[in-house]
């Protein structure tokens, strides 16, 4: 087993410009660069009218139906 110096020799990785660095294209671009996968949608805050009405004529009732049940007995 060899302890030997593990880095690449740049002079023989496949590549490089022989100044050392990458060429124009050869890399990804960063990350916060790229542009968004798809379109954003925020999603939605509150309650949504139709469950809100829901609710609320579901209280009225029960207590229309408690009201009427006070006054006939």
């Amino acid at each position: 087993m060899t302890h030997g110096n593990q880095d690449p020799d740049p002079h023989e990785t496949p590549g490089l410009d022989p100044h050392g660095g990458v060429p124009v294209g050869s890399t990804p671009p960063a990350e916060g660069s790229m542009s968004e996968a798809g379109p954003r949608h925020d999603p939605p805050r509150g309650w949504g009218k139709g469950p809100l009405i829901a609710i609320l004529v579901v209280v009225a009732l029960v207590a229309a139906f408690f009201l009427v049940y006070a006054l006939l007995i």
